[in-house]
């Protein structure tokens, strides 16, 4: 009885499984010896720069790449905005005052409290208040969606994924005590990634910083030199200790203003039209007597 060779199954398979794990071929093994990959976040940052360089990417991709390799080190408490600066609602206000804090402030969410503002019960949507209009005998309660709680040092990638997951894009943060610290939006998280995301209030920044308005008044934005607005109004404000109108007006006022806050300057008012991410957006300028 003639012997059967050996099976060469065992054997075939143990090379399939070698080459699957590394398909490359010689000459593009030998370039990667040649010039290896980056070892650090800074080098890779740096070959996107390369890649900028050289048009294999153009400048919005680089942007966000180094976006999406940054946020991998920051956490929750790098981009929240901070307790005090938090837009809150009582659970006991009146409808008429809960309404003209979300106009004022527009926002699209709203963590609501009730007695002490670290008392955080829900969240309200902007949109759910129309409901209490039209039924003003609902509990403004049965409104609430739950409010989602994240630590200071909660990574910006899980974070990202999990507002990704669900549509709760809005979470509160705490600190190690369990206080609350501040809060983050899904649009926080993106901003860092892509840039500040515009609305209706942003302009391209070669559109100027000053324009000149139907009735007569003038749209400033906070990032106005002060030695231009200082030209354009006949102002003398100090440009030694602040470059720009909202870091100057932010300091003298000593909190960030809202909305409808007034800044009074010789002969001339300035009205808060916008203010986002800690900082002033724009102003509406006007004579004095001319206000409202």
């Amino acid at each position: 009885m003639a012997d059967h060779p050996p099976s060469p199954g065992p054997q075939r398979s143990s090379l399939r499984h070698e080459d699957s794990k590394d398909k490359r071929s010689f000459l593009q093994k030998l370039a990667e010896f040649i010039h290896p990959g980056p070892d650090s976040k800074d080098e890779l940052i740096g070959a996107l720069a390369d890649a900028e360089d050289n048009d294999i990417i153009n400048a919005e991709s680089r942007v966000m790449l180094e976006g999406v390799i940054r946020i991998a080190d920051m956490s929750a408490g790098d981009v929240m905005v901070a307790a005090p600066r938090m837009d809150v609602l009582d659970i006991h206000a009146p409808y008429d005052e809960l309404l003209h804090l979300v106009i004022d402030t527009a926002h699209s969410r709203f963590p609501v409290y009730e007695g002490e503002r670290e008392n955080i019960i829900g969240i309200l949507l902007a949109k759910d208040l129309l409901k209490l209009q039209r039924s003003p005998a609902l509990n403004i309660r049965a409104l609430l969606r739950p409010a989602v709680f994240v630590p200071e040092n909660k990574g910006l990638n899980d974070l990202l994924r999990e507002f990704r997951g669900n549509r709760n894009h809005l979470a509160i943060v705490i600190d190690e005590f369990g206080r609350v610290a501040g809060l983050i939006t899904i649009e926080d998280v993106l901003e860092e990634i892509v840039g500040e995301i515009e609305d209706e209030f942003d302009v391209a920044e070669d559109n100027g910083e000053i324009f000149a308005l139907a009735d007569g008044t003038w749209r400033v934005s906070g990032d106005t030199p002060l030695e231009r607005f200082n030209e354009a109004f006949g102002q003398h404000l100090s440009v030694n200790d602040f470059d720009t109108l909202g870091g100057l007006v932010a300091h003298t006022l000593g909190h960030v203003p809202k909305r409808g806050e007034v800044y009074d300057l010789d002969g001339l008012q300035l009205v808060v039209l916008h203010a986002k991410g800690g900082a002033v957006r724009w102003f509406k300028a006007m004579p004095a007597a001319e206000r409202d």
